[in-house]
């Protein structure tokens, strides 16, 4: 079974996904990207997490073209393969229904830097316009949006996040969804103090470094 390593943290980044609360039942997608092999593992359409097996995984060339599996790739797979032609630096994807950052993207608007964790996406969350899901206005309007950022809302749907591997991904989202409910809480009492620019540069920095040196888990 090819990329049997991958399907596995697929399944477990999923259930971790769902225990966490930023999604439910078969919402949101996870996919990683091998570029050695040059093969992507994606969630199938309309399974839900805890019921996933390694075979259930979809593995796809990087033109989107089947190379394995019995089920149809998640309906979002566009916008997946359109992130890791956009940067050679995503190797994994993750998008949820999270609550409080859902929230903001129905709203229509960014989160901005009210707690330094927002770093992890970047100086803020941007917004994608909205799109029917699925489609591939949706697809571009991520692409277009994502820069530099390791997050962005989608405009009334969701969150997706990117990363060098499943966990980098997983935990700029799981942060972002931190960052969301503090800034709706922070709003309910009065005006959040907002840090600059140039703060959270120094931050960007400092979290360059962060975490074990030469972890990598999309190989």
């Amino acid at each position: 079974m090819r990329l049997l390593k991958e399907r596995q943290q697929i399944i477990a980044f999923g259930n971790k996904m769902l225990k966490a609360g930023l999604t439910t039942g078969s919402g949101g997608n996870i996919s990683c990207f091998n570029r050695e092999k040059q093969y992507i593992a994606i969630t199938p359409s309309g399974i839900e997490y805890p019921r996933l097996e390694p075979r259930d995984i979809v593995i796809l060339h990087p033109d989107g073209t089947l190379f394995e599996g019995e089920n149809r790739p998640s309906s979002e797979v566009g916008f997946h393969l359109s992130l890791y032609n956009r940067r050679r630096d995503i190797n994994a994807v993750v998008h949820t229904h999270s609550t409080y950052a859902t929230t903001f993207a129905c709203l229509n608007r960014e989160i901005p830097a009210v707690h330094y964790l927002v770093g992890f996406a970047g100086k803020k969350v941007p917004l994608a316009p909205y799109a029917t899901y699925g489609t591939p206005e949706l697809a571009l309007n991520i692409a277009k949006t994502i820069e530099n950022y390791n997050a962005v809302l989608l405009a009334n749907h969701g969150v997706v996040a990117v990363g060098k591997d499943l966990t980098s991904a997983f935990n700029t989202a799981e942060e972002i969804e931190l960052v969301a409910r503090i800034c709706y809480q922070a709003e309910c009492i009065g005006k959040p103090v907002i840090l600059s620019d140039e703060e959270m540069e120094r931050v960007i920095e400092k979290f360059a470094d962060y975490g074990p040196r030469g972890h990598n888990d999309s190989k």
